[in-house]
């Protein structure tokens, strides 16, 4: 039996029109069953509508492996229209290597960039290729390629695939209608630049099978046979397989890579899986996996990093549209960080730890998220303080099924797709999911997420050397019993703890267990004897002794931390 071929799965993505399903013709020496917008749908309306799979073999490259061989190149061809950016999404997750494919006479458009950006999410490495050579005047091309190469160059700089390889090509010379005899150009060149940027990907066929599903049709008296990508695991003849968005196990009839029947196959290889009794009309799209090995979860914690060309903030309570592996669902969000003090401390990677405590955030923390006010302080104090890892929590508006560790991609999808704008807004890894459907009751009280409180009051009058009265920090309507025994500090230094209640109007007693400085007793008797002297008819002077009285007040501050999912509310102090 031959060896099985390297195969590296290639991502062909870029703005619509650009010449993607062309340059995957002109790449191909067999296509499947998905290839090359068969889809009548696609054919209809002229434009790809779901990712298309085909395959290039050659022969290995020598930094692969010695001796001979064969490198299969598996072509993901992606849609490129703004709306199918979920089917984008879904490709680039299985792609090792991603080709940016450019209209040579447009340069970057607005989905040029969205893939860009979702390529430096999902993939180690890019090839860009500037297509419709052919259009550009022969006298003018060299110079038309080379200020486009300079252009897109600089475009990557700040971007991980910064000195990729650039190579120019005309997949179908003459545009859809020329005739097929026209032979594509720089076609052979782009091939040997794959070859050069191919490289091993981890590929571990232990652990639990789970195969990205793309396509699911029938075959008469065969049975159902579902393509797509194993994501992880291997997959034998005869094994058990789970459709767990539908409850559903089967068992593997026969299968094929690229129309060579296979008994098994492995993370990373494009397969189709045949089975018998199941309506392929109930599977579009989605997972299948080892039985029992996928949960379906209802809220998630993910740790996660703001998109760079996402214009404007994160606000938490927001809603937007979560893409799980191969489920769009939408999703609020609420940011939290870690404690301030702990904001440089280094975070172990791919897991949560429950035993810390985190703080609320209002938004993702940023630098365009920090107030012009603060960033003039900042600058004075130096560089803005951003904790090295953030993290959310996502409440679903309905269930998903996925793998824990799986990338997160937030969007906003409803954005205008004519607007020149990033829609792609954070990603993230995907740490912790809540299976149970009363997880609000069940699992959030484990989330120790808190929110500083602060208060202040003003000291009303000294009652002897270890006790004042307060006033102006509680409502008259409060419970002052629930703040008994709280920490408080007045802006003259001293420490005092909240005693009790004192009359009907929200006024309350501070014991000072250390006693009052002089001249805070000073201050505070002078402020008393000046009220008082403005006596009860006397407005004018009562008026002026209050102005005197608020020019230099002694206040008292109280500061608590709070838990957002405390069912009791409690008021903790450090």
């Amino acid at each position: 039996m031959a060896a099985r071929p390297l195969n590296v799965n290639v991502g062909v993505l870029g703005h619509i029109d650009s010449g993607k399903t062309a340059l995957a013709r002109a790449l191909s020496t067999t296509g499947s069953t998905a290839a090359f917008d068969r889809a009548p749908q696609s054919r209809a309306r002229g434009i790809t509508l779901d990712l298309g799979f085909s395959c290039l073999r050659t022969a290995l490259p020598p930094q692969l492996g010695p001796g001979p061989g064969e490198l299969q190149f598996t072509l993901v061809d992606c849609p490129g229209h703004a709306s199918l950016i979920r089917t984008i999404i879904g490709g680039a997750q299985i792609i090792d290597l991603m080709m940016l494919v450019i209209d040579v006479t447009k340069g970057m458009q607005t989905q040029s960039a969205e893939c860009l950006v979702i390529g430096q999410i999902a993939c180690q490495k890019m090839v860009v290729v500037l297509n419709k050579i052919d259009l550009l005047p022969e006298g003018k091309r060299q110079s038309a390629i080379e200020k486009m190469t300079k252009k897109m160059q600089k475009t990557l700089e700040n971007t991980k695939f910064c000195g990729c390889p650039i190579v120019a090509v005309a997949a179908k010379p003459g545009g859809p209608e020329a005739p097929e005899s026209e032979n594509p150009l720089g076609v052979s060149e782009l091939i040997e630049v794959l070859k050069s940027q191919a490289y091993l990907p981890s590929r571990d066929p232990s652990g639990h099978f789970l195969m990205a599903v793309d396509h699911c049709f029938s075959i008469k008296g065969q049975g159902t046979v579902m393509t797509g990508t194993i994501l992880s695991g291997s997959v034998s003849l005869g094994d058990s397989v789970e459709i767990p968005a539908l409850k559903v196990t089967k068992k593997v009839k026969s299968m094929q890579m690229f129309h060579t029947p296979v008994t098994y196959a492995m993370q990373g290889d494009r397969v189709g899986i045949c089975v018998t009794q199941f309506d392929p009309k109930l599977l579009e799209r989605g997972l299948i996996c080892t039985p029992d090995s996928l949960h379906t979860i209802h809220a998630a914690i993910i740790s996660l990093k703001k998109i760079q060309y996402f214009r404007g903030t994160l606000q938490t309570k927001a809603k937007f549209h979560i893409t799980v592996g191969h489920e769009t669902v939408m999703g609020r969000v609420m940011f939290f960080s870690p404690a301030p003090a702990d904001f440089n401390e280094e975070i172990q990677e791919n897991v949560f730890d429950f035993e810390k405590d985190y703080l609320y955030q209002e938004q993702y923390l940023s630098k365009d998220s920090v107030s012009s006010e603060e960033n003039k302080e900042n600058d004075q104090a130096g560089e803005v303080q951003l904790p090295k890892q953030q993290w959310a929590l996502l409440e679903f508006e309905k269930p998903v099924t996925c793998p824990k560790l799986c990338l997160v991609i937030g969007s906003k999808l409803d954005t205008d797709i004519h607007a020149n704008t990033c829609r792609l807004a954070f990603h993230g890894v995907l740490l912790q999911g809540m299976e149970d459907k009363n997880y609000t009751e069940t699992f959030l009280p484990k989330l120790k997420v808190y929110k500083l409180k602060h208060k202040e009051g003003q000291v009303e009058r000294v009652m002897d050397d270890y006790s004042v009265i307060g006033r102006s920090l509680f409502k008259k309507e409060t419970n002052i019993q629930i703040f008994v025994g709280l920490k408080v500090k007045l802006s003259t230094g001293e420490d005092g703890i909240i005693d009790g209640g004192f009359g009907q109007s929200g006024k309350f007693k501070i014991r000072i267990p250390d006693g009052l400085k002089p001249d805070t007793k000073m201050l505070l008797t002078v402020a008393s004897k000046k009220k008082s002297k403005g006596g009860k008819g006397d407005v004018t002077k009562e008026d002026e002794s209050s102005k005197n009285d608020s020019a230099q007040p002694v206040t008292i501050s109280l500061s608590f931390k709070r838990y957002v999912f405390d069912t009791q509310k409690k008021m903790i102090q450090s």
